[in-house]
C-alpha cells in the first residue's frame, strides 16, 4: 500500500534526498526570491535529476510548515520503505552496528540521532512504536538527509526485538550512568546494538534488563548528563574507532563525485587543488563531478 507524500524542507535535506533517491522526489518548490548561488545550485541539481522545480512566493512555502524555517525550499517526496524488516538489514551485514532508542519522543533529538547514526555508518535505528517520535518534516530537517538514508524501524515489542538480535549474536549494550564500567574500559563486541534511553529518564527497566552489558560515559565536568544524540555519537563512534583500529583502515578524503552536493567535499578539494571553490563549482556544473574531468577543465590536469 502506497503512503501519502511527505514534505521535506531545507536545502541540505532536499539535496540529500535528491542524491539518495531522485526518483522519490515528486516536486520541489523554491522561493522565487532565491537567486543566490545556493538556489541556483539546487535548481541545477533538480534539472540533472529530472525533477520538476517551481518558483513560488514565500507565503506558499510557509503554508507547508506553518511558517517554519524552510530556508526557501520545500520538496514533496514519495515515502518508500528503505527496507522491509530489521531481519533483512542484519542478514546483509557481517557485523551490524545498530542504534536503539528507548523513549526518545522529541523530534529534534530523533533527527540529531539519525544524523549521527548515519555519520557513523550505523545500519539502522530502532525504536518502540509506543514511546518514540515518528519521522516528520522536523525530523528530516534536523537529520540533514539522514532520515532518508538510514532505516528507522519502529517495532511493536522492543524487548522481543532485542531478544531476536541476541539470537543473531548481536550484543545489546546499554549506555547507563549507573554502570560500573566506562565505555572505554569495556570489552565491546563488533556486532553491537547500542541502546540509549531518553535524557533524564534513561532506559525502561525491561529494556535495561535485556542488555548484555551496561557501560557509562565518564563525566569529568559539572554536568550530570548529555543530550541523547551526543551520547549516541560517543557510543557509535567508539565502535567505529575500535573497528578501524583492528582493520588498520586509514582516513579517506571526501568522494570527489560529491563536490557539488557536499560542502565539506568542495572545501577539501578546493584546498587540495589550490583553487577557489567557486571555480570548482562552475567547472562541475559545466563538465560534471568526476575529478579528472574537472581538473582538465580547470587546466590543472596531472595535479
Amino acid at each position: 500500500m502506497s503512503r501519502e507524500p511527505r514534505v521535506v524542507f531545507g536545502f541540505h535535506a532536499v539535496l540529500a534526498r535528491l542524491r539518495a533517491d531522485p526518483s522519490s522526489v515528486l516536486e520541489i518548490f523554491l522561493d522565487e526570491t532565491r537567486n543566490d548561488a545556493r538556489g541556483k545550485d539546487l535548481a541545477a541539481a533538480a534539472e540533472r535529476a529530472g525533477v520538476r522545480l517551481m518558483r513560488v512566493p514565500t507565503k506558499r512555502l510557509d503554508g507547508f510548515y506553518g511558517g517554519g524555517r524552510h530556508q526557501g525550499v520545500v520538496a514533496r517526496i514519495d515515502m518508500k520503505s528503505l527496507s522491509h524488516s530489521l531481519d533483512e538489514i542484519v542478514e546483509q551485514v557481517e557485523k551490524p552496528l545498530l542504534l536503539v532508542l528507548d523513549g526518545v519522543t522529541d523530534p529534534h533529538n530523533l533527527g540529531a540521532c539519525l544524523r549521527v547514526a548515519n555519520a557513523a555508518g550505523a545500519n539502522a535505528v530502532v525504536a518502540p512504536k509506543d514511546r518514540a517520535a515518528g519521522i516528520s518534516a522536523v525530523v528530516s530537517k534536523v537529520a540533514s538527509g539522514a532520515a532518508e538514508a538510514t532505516p528507522y524501524l519502529m517495532v511493536t515489542n522492543l524487548a522481543r526485538t532485542l531478544g531476536e538480535l541476541k539470537e543473531r549474536n548481536i550484543w545489546i549494550v546499554g549506555a547507563d550512568e549507573r554502570a560500573e564500567q566506562t565505555i572505554y574500559e569495556a570489552d565491546l563486541p563488533e556486532a553491537i546494538a547500542w541502546v540509549l534511553g531518553a535524557e533524564g529518564e534513561g532506559m525502561r527497566r525491561l529494556t535495561r534488563e535485556n542488555c548484555d552489558l551496561l557501560v557509562r560515559i565518564p563525566m569529568g565536568g559539572e554536568v550530570e548528563s548529555l543530550n541523547v544524540s551526543v551520547s549516541a555519537g560517543i557510543c557509535l563512534f567508539e565502535s567505529v574507532r575500535r573497528r578501524t583500529a583492528k582493520t588498520g583502515s586509514k582516513y579517506s578524503p571526501p568522494d570527489p563525485t560529491q563536490i557539488e552536493l557536499k560542502p565539506e567535499a568542495l572545501d577539501y578539494w578546493a584546498r587540495t587543488l589550490e583553487t577557489k571553490p567557486e571555480k570548482i563549482k562552475k567547472a562541475v556544473q559545466k563538465v560534471g563531478p568526476m575529478l579528472e574531468t574537472v581538473k582538465k577543465e580547470l587546466g590543472i590536469a596531472g595535479v
